[in-house]
């Protein structure tokens, strides 16, 4: 399992987002990941889609991963997104 998180954690780095959506759905739907290990590929999948700009999909997988670990790095995640999301300046849309 090691292995694959420091391969996901190299695709995030050279931008290749979809191709880290698509190992860690296959290592989801394969039963690889278990416990924090699943918890983690959850929280990782949301950064892929939260560098892909898919925002939704980002807080569901960071949900996902909160749930099978509350004290895990997805919280943190999750909340820096929600306040992104939630920002609005209104003199920058009010001049």
């Amino acid at each position: 399992m090691k292995s694959y998180v420091n391969d996901i954690r190299n695709l995030l780095t050279q931008g290749k987002s979809d191709e880290v959506i698509s190992l860690v759905d296959r290592l989801i739907g394969g039963g690889e990941g278990e416990g924090l290990g699943l918890a983690r590929l959850y929280y990782l999948r949301g950064n892929a889609y939260r560098q892909k700009g898919e925002l939704g999909a980002a807080l569901n997988s960071y949900l996902e991963a909160m749930s099978l670990e509350p004290d895990g790095p997805a919280w943190e995640a999750y909340m820096a997104l929600q306040q992104v999301m939630e920002f609005y300046d209104k003199d920058r849309y009010n001049p």
